[in-house]
């Protein structure tokens, strides 16, 4: 059995298709598993990763920079600003983020901006695969 997700910005649906499982994680609620089925659920995500478990077994991880998940009968929906799959990073300027936003980070701690680009930054980097 399986549902449809969507992952939809302002600009475009940037994610369509069939899962078996949908995994994110809400602010409130930590990492949170969406199987067909699952009661109606609205949520506020985190700057983290969802990974949407295909028919075939396969994984697809997408970066999501904060945004919302719905689920209503047989479908999964996420809005985000941004989203982005592996194939979609600059793996050079989230690296380059990283190093300003730690800079930042050294010189006033409670810098929030800065530490948000540094967990947007971090986030490409683990969906991207060169953690570093």
């Amino acid at each position: 059995m399986t549902f449809q997700i969507e992952l939809v910005s302002p600009e475009s649906i940037s994610y369509s298709g069939e899962a078996e499982m949908v995994v994110a994680r809400t602010l409130d609620g930590g990492d949170i598993a969406f199987q067909p089925g699952h009661v109606p659920f609205i949520g506020v995500l985190a700057v983290w990763s969802v990974d949407v478990i295909r028919p075939d077994g396969d994984r697809d991880t997408i970066a999501v920079h904060q945004g919302f998940v719905q689920v209503v009968g047989t479908k999964v929906s996420i809005l985000s600003d941004v989203s982005e799959s592996a194939d979609q990073i600059d793996v050079e300027r989230a690296r380059a983020a990283k190093s300003s936003a730690e800079a930042a980070l050294a010189a006033d701690k409670e810098d929030a901006d800065a530490a948000g680009a540094l967990a947007r930054a971090e986030l490409r980097l683990r969906v991207a695969g060169a953690e570093a």
